[in-house]
């Protein structure tokens, strides 16, 4: 049976989402879209695609580490920006927080998001080893 969770340490759900579930027997950890919201919902880094990339892959971090998971566990990515150039610019920040091998990814430019300061949204899936895995 799925477990779904809302780690305190990222920005609280305003509607009818969770942050992360688990799936079957605990090891792997579908991630709800990410943006750069700091945890009391506020914005980070309007205008700045570098600063939003670091703030949404913190974000990632953050649920993660509720279950256990470390950057290194996730296996795939899918990026939705309002700027893929702007996106293309971005690969040290990403770098920071992958090492090789890198996870899958995607990147797809959208139009927009619910709020006008927003350029990106990152989803993802993690597999956290079953001796670092823990319940949400």
């Amino acid at each position: 049976m799925p477990r779904f969770f809302n780690p305190p340490t990222v920005w609280k759900p305003f509607s009818a989402f969770s942050m992360g579930v688990v799936q079957g027997d605990g090891r792997i950890v579908h991630l709800k879209g990410q943006v750069p919201l700091g945890l009391k919902g506020d914005v980070v880094g309007p205008g700045d695609m570098h600063a939003q990339v670091r703030k949404t892959l913190e974000n990632i971090r953050d649920t993660l580490a509720h279950v256990g998971g470390e950057m290194r566990d996730v296996i795939s990515l899918t990026h939705y920006v309002t700027d893929i150039r702007a996106f293309m610019g971005t690969r040290e920040v990403r770098e920071s927080f992958f090492k090789p091998p890198y996870p899958v990814t995607t990147t797809i430019q959208v139009s927009a998001f619910f709020h006008r300061d927003i350029m990106i949204e990152i989803t993802g899936i993690a597999e956290v080893p079953r001796e670092r895995f823990k319940e949400p």
